[in-house]
């Protein structure tokens, strides 16, 4: 198996530290905080349609709850290893084109 094009491996390491580091904003940005759920944020909209499709209240283990929780609370090891893995990937696949387009290109 030949190594990785350095395209790939630069995407791999970019798309992990990025998600890691964006994470926490962008849950900000959605409305999840340390003071709980924004007014008129995308995050009370989600918590709305949760309460509303289980008779009134957010079910532990949702979504809603988990990404409350990470809002307030930070990521857990385990959140950061899969969001990392995640951006990785992500990463990995856009350097891997990226590489394949240049080699075209000769």
């Amino acid at each position: 198996m030949p190594f990785p094009n350095v395209a790939t491996v630069v995407g791999v390491t970019a798309g992990a530290a990025c998600a890691v580091a964006l994470t926490p904003f962008a849950l900000s940005m959605a409305g999840f905080s340390a003071a709980g759920i924004a007014a008129g944020s995308v995050g009370a909209g989600m918590m709305s349609s949760a309460a509303a499709g289980s008779g009134g209240g957010v079910a532990a283990g949702s979504l809603v709850a988990l990404l409350q929780s990470a809002g307030a609370a930070g990521l857990s090891a385990a959140a950061t290893a899969g969001v990392a893995s995640v951006g990785g990937a992500a990463g990995g696949l856009f350097g891997g084109a990226v590489g394949w387009l240049k080699r075209m290109r000769r």
